[in-house]
């Protein structure tokens, strides 16, 4: 902040602005439901720190919470889920949704923000030396089953195996060993692009999914 100062110099009065230095705040952005997430610069682009938490679209309406299995493998409108059903697994990885939610026009991301495009997933690897060295810089260390060997988090993204939720009986792949992340691109009536990271290697796969399927989200600055 800036804080003036009045001196009188040879008779004459002089206003100085003195600027007092003050701590710099992390970015942040705050969704629909005002949960807060870090932003990181990686490249030219700005990411969420964290997994996407908000079960409202970007108007106010509500996005459903389907805990059934069988409901949640004949969906084709969007809905959200915490893994196993269980909202500590929220607290720590956020939420599962499926592809329909990514792309309600209603607006999944909070304003000023859009789910990452397939293109924007792949500058985000090229900007870590490739797909097969991509994971290492971007999973959060001490989170992920095994050794930290090789899991640098240089980017500040930070992440969490989060796991999944199957397109065909609704069942989870449970937290600790992968994280599947939806992008916003369309490659079949079906099916989309996503993203994969698995404990057991540094690699960002890139790979179709059922729309059915429920995946974390980031999302990316406008």
């Amino acid at each position: 902040m800036f804080k003036r100062a009045v001196f009188v110099i040879g008779g004459v009065f002089a206003v100085i602005f003195l600027f007092i230095g003050c701590n710099s705040q992390p970015l942040k952005v705050v969704d629909h439901d005002g949960n807060s997430y870090p932003v990181v610069q990686i490249g030219t682009m700005q990411w969420m720190g964290k997994n996407l938490d908000v079960v409202h679209y970007r108007n106010g309406d509500a996005i459903p919470e389907v805990k059934d299995h069988n409901e949640w493998a004949t969906l084709t409108t969007g809905a959200w889920c915490y893994n196993d059903n269980k909202p500590d697994n929220g607290a720590t990885y956020g939420k599962l949704y499926n592809w329909y939610a990514v792309v309600d026009p209603r607006g999944l991301a909070p304003n000023g923000w859009h789910v990452a495009t397939d293109a924007e997933w792949s500058a985000l690897c090229d900007h870590f030396d490739g797909a097969e060295n991509a994971g290492g810089a971007l999973k959060s260390k001490g989170a992920w089953k095994g050794s930290d060997e090789g899991l640098v988090n240089k980017s500040g993204f930070a992440a969490l195996p989060a796991g999944a939720r199957r397109d065909t009986d609704g069942e989870f792949m449970l937290p600790g060993e992968y994280s599947r992340l939806w992008t916003s691109t369309e490659l079949t009536p079906i099916s989309a692009w996503g993203r994969s990271l698995g404990y057991f290697d540094a690699a960002l796969r890139k790979g179709k999914a059922s729309k059915k399927t429920g995946f974390s989200v980031r999302c990316v600055k406008d």
